[in-house]
């Protein structure tokens, strides 16, 4: 066991090529959804969709320095060096839209937009399934309940939104 109680003689075999690609696609996908919530304190005055917003915010940022961390032990990129599909991921002209929007109108279209944002998410913690790094499985486990529980709340919300 090396100084930090892993088994292993290296860093990089505590995480896999699937773990890694993860945080690399995740990392920008959380990015996005910070910079999505943070529209919502200037365009959004519905108390819901501000709390909800907030949580995201709370919720992925902090996620964000963790994958980064797994990345820098793994002797790993931050990036990708090629782009790939990340499901739920926002279009330049959505973002635009969505910067622009105001009242009612933001929050459906925010709400539509976090809710693919979510799914797309969930879809993505697939590649970690198998994964045998306690931390990754614990990880993969919280954004599935977390996410999974947000849906249904942006769902209700967006059903009620007049």
């Amino acid at each position: 066991m090396d100084h930090q109680g892993h088994m292993g003689s290296s860093p990089e075999s505590e995480f896999s090529s699937d773990e890694v690609m993860f945080a690399q696609m995740m990392i920008p996908h959380h990015q996005q959804a910070v910079t999505i919530s943070a529209f919502a304190i200037k365009n959004s005055t519905n108390k819901d969709v501000l709390s909800l917003a907030a949580q995201i915010s709370s919720e992925q940022a902090p996620e964000i320095e963790k994958m980064k961390g797994w990345l820098t032990t793994a002797g790993a990129a931050l990036e990708m060096d090629h782009t790939m599909d990340m499901g739920g991921m926002l279009t330049q002209k959505e973002i635009d839209l969505l910067s622009k929007a105001k009242g009612v109108k933001f929050d459906r279209l925010f709400l539509a937009g976090m809710i693919a944002h979510h799914q797309g998410a969930i879809q993505m913690v697939k590649m970690i399934e198998n994964s045998s790094n306690d931390e990754v499985k614990t990880f993969g486990a919280a954004v599935i309940e977390s996410q999974s529980k947000q849906i249904t709340i942006m769902s209700d919300l967006l059903k009620n939104i007049t």
